[in-house]
């Protein structure tokens, strides 16, 4: 983007791929052979010789809802009930073949569901001519088309209506919100109903805020419905904050008032107040669109966000259920596996699934196999940890965070060398991943690890120990002067990581204390490496992490007690 105060909304068109036209051929066709069923049937069974009969058909065969099903032959059978129906059915499919509904305004789909929903129209109050909802038009082929095509040439302007209706849904009781433009902080009221489920409007204008973010940062943008699922999994945390989309948004929501407070950065803010200005020229001040002239601090570490459709695929797993082939009487037709997970394989591209996958088992996840169906087992429950997935978009990935899990024969060596008497020796792991050195350790043990979301896997794996988000170069313990006996580790290797990790760790080595740690072999060669403490080396070892072709060593670095330094 330029360094102009202007935006043009030029800036953020991309191009789009026209529907097919023997799409639109084939529908009107299935559209024109329906209508003429719906009217022959219409005509056949109003003939007077049927009369009275339908009576009979809803007292024989549908005795229970008899009260609700109506008996006139003549309202059952309306036929302008039934073709503004047929009408509103394809007016739905025929835009359902476009990317329009998800590129449209919250506003306008508000307005388009509503037509759908009431295809006959809806009279204004106290009115016999005029409509609140307009009647839905006659799907004929010269209106599907020109609708249509305006619909996608509006594309562009509809990017502009977006933020325009982002900014009508601030809250004006609330002085966060400016009425001047937007601001790094935004409160959206209403998102949560009275009854505590997503209020789908509101929704659908935070959706519009995430969707012209995406656009600003060239990423993909989430289809029109992927908020609803977001706000029902921040709520259950009340007035927490919660990142969304690789932290390019924050949002909390407060369950009693049904607000949501929402937080951008404010480079974002200042290119939607840009955008409001090229719709209202002259009306936001100049300091809401100019481009901040200082550097802003660092307001949150970004990720790439996995697919949309991947996340659609993890949010849509559940608990694996088997046929219970020899169940008594009284016994449940499935049994649910206890932490399992397993995903819907019906209309999922064998891509999405194999990304999805991968991304299941990097939190833990093992594939098992019953009754010819896939599932996958954790050893605790991951309810939170796919909640923290699909709200943030995002899973650390293996480069920048250097997580490669240890396996569980060197985690079980570390444990052997490390000597850990649970009555007596206070333990730390920093680095802690998803907890397969943790879980050796005794409860009560300390896990420093800087992801959320493997913050959210130890805590529901190991909750007996005590979990720190937090970057342990950075970290200092809770209480002043803190020291530990045992240290078992695996530090990031990547551009010589390991060595200001373990320098790390040893300042907090209590006197007689031990640091186990796994280390790349050239660590054996380090001069000067923790001066003042007792240095011995297992390995090499070959091949011990899948993906890499490093070979490793294990460190046991023992630190004096303080008696046996001052006899030295």
């Amino acid at each position: 983007m330029s360094n102009s105060t202007e935006i043009h909304l030029a800036d953020v068109e991309e191009f789009f791929a026209p529907m097919a036209s023997d799409l639109v051929d084939g529908l009107i066709a299935e559209y024109r052979l329906m209508r003429d069923r719906i009217e022959g049937l219409q005509s056949a069974v109003t003939q007077e010789q049927f009369s009275g009969a339908l009576h009979h058909f809803i007292e024989g065969n549908l005795h229970d809802e008899r009260n609700t099903a109506p008996h006139h032959i003549g309202r059952l059978f309306n036929l302008n009930g039934a073709i503004a129906h047929l009408n509103a059915s394809y007016w739905d499919r025929a835009l359902k073949m476009t990317d329009v509904l998800d590129v449209m305004p919250q506003k306008r789909r508000s307005e388009w569901f509503e037509q759908i929903r009431n295809p006959m129209g809806v009279k204004k109050q106290g009115s016999s001519q005029e409509y609140s909802v307009l009647p839905i038009p006659e799907f004929e082929e010269q209106a599907v088309r020109s609708t249509l095509a305006d619909l996608l040439l509006s594309r562009s302007k509809f990017f502009a209506e977006r933020v325009d209706g982002i900014f009508r849904a601030l809250s004006r009781t609330h002085v966060t919100n400016q009425p001047e433009g937007f601001s790094k902080r935004m409160i959206i009221p209403g998102v949560v109903c009275k009854f505590g489920f997503p209020e789908y409007s509101a929704c659908g204008v935070i959706n519009d805020l995430r969707c012209v973010i995406a656009r600003f940062m060239g990423r993909e943008e989430p289809p029109h419905d992927a908020t609803n699922g977001t706000v029902r999994i921040v709520k259950k945390h009340n007035g927490q904050w919660a990142s969304i989309d690789g932290n390019t948004l924050r949002m909390r929501i407060y369950n009693g008032v049904g607000t949501a407070h929402l937080e951008v950065h404010p480079e974002m803010a200042w290119r939607l107040n840009a955008v409001l200005a090229s719709i209202y020229p002259g009306a936001i001040p100049s300091r809401f669109r100019e481009k901040p002239k200082r550097k802003t601090k660092e307001f949150l570490m970004m990720m790439k966000p996995l697919p949309t459709a991947v996340v659609s695929a993890i949010a849509s797993m559940e608990a694996f259920k088997y046929l219970n082939k020899e169940r008594g009487f009284r016994d449940d037709t499935y049994t649910k596996v206890h932490n399992s997970l397993c995903f819907d394989f019906r209309n999922r591209d064998k891509h999405v699934l194999e990304q999805a996958i991968r991304v299941i088992e990097s939190v833990g996840g093992v594939r098992e196999t019953f009754q010819n169906q896939d599932y996958w087992q954790f050893d605790f429950n991951p309810a939170d940890v796919i909640d923290e997935i699909v709200c943030s978009g995002c899973v650390p990935d293996h480069k920048s965070h250097q997580f490669y899990p240890t396996p569980t024969d060197l985690s079980w060596m570390l444990r052997t060398y490390a000597e850990i008497d649970p009555a007596v020796h206070e333990c730390l792991e920093p680095s802690a991943g998803i907890g397969n050195l943790a879980q050796h350790l005794p409860a009560g043990s300390t896990c420093v690890e800087i992801s959320r979301l493997h913050c959210q896997v130890l805590k529901s794996k190991l909750p007996d120990h005590n979990v720190i988000q937090a970057d342990f170069l950075s970290w200092s313990p809770a209480k002043v002067g803190q020291k530990f006996d045992r240290i078992v580790m695996n530090p990031p290797f990547d551009q010589g990581r390991w060595r200001a990790h373990i320098e790390k760790a040893a300042s907090l080595l209590a006197d007689g204390g031990r640091l186990v740690a796994i280390l790349p072999e050239s660590a054996k060669r380090a001069a000067d490496l923790l001066p003042g403490v007792s240095l011995s080396w297992e390995g090499p070892m070959h091949d011990q992490f899948p993906g890499t072709s490093v070979s490793v060593v294990v460190l046991v670095a023992d630190k004096a007690a303080i008696a046996a330094r001052m006899a030295a």
